[in-house]
């Protein structure tokens, strides 16, 4: 479920560094914003799989429905966070200089996040799985 962490950390700094916007106390609020997300979304898909393994569904099978039912939920979760945020990336008036590298690292961080969270997270659950059995 923390896997998603670091995968999350290295979209927000590509996200600023994409935007030529340098570390600020915002944009480390917006790590730990977009760390709880990550976290969720990994939640929501392993607590689905190992619900699924403990009905006795294989690994092969638990892992892919779990991943297929999950897809709308992370999907949502991540979309809703991302144009809550929308607002304060494009922002120009006074005190903007604030809120963008917040929702920048948050933007950047969720669209990695996810892409580990649908993908890649499944996979090291099948994997862990498989050599967690072989044992």
């Amino acid at each position: 479920m923390f896997a998603g962490v670091p995968f999350a950390a290295v979209g927000g700094v590509l996200a600023l560094a994409m935007l030529g916007m340098p570390f600020s106390i915002s944009a480390g609020v917006g790590f730990i914003a977009l760390s709880g997300v990550a976290v969720l979304n990994g939640l929501v898909m392993v607590s689905s799989i190992n619900r699924l393994r403990a009905q006795g569904h294989p690994l092969g099978e638990a892992v892919g429905e779990g991943a297929a039912t999950r897809l709308r939920p992370v999907l949502m979760t991540a979309l809703v966070a991302s144009l809550g945020f929308l607002p304060m990336a494009v922002a120009t008036g006074t005190g903007s200089e604030v809120q963008r590298p917040l929702a920048v690292v948050v933007i950047g961080g969720l669209v990695t996040a996810t892409g580990l969270t649908l993908l890649v997270l499944p996979v090291l659950y099948r994997w862990a799985g498989s050599r967690m059995g072989a044992r």
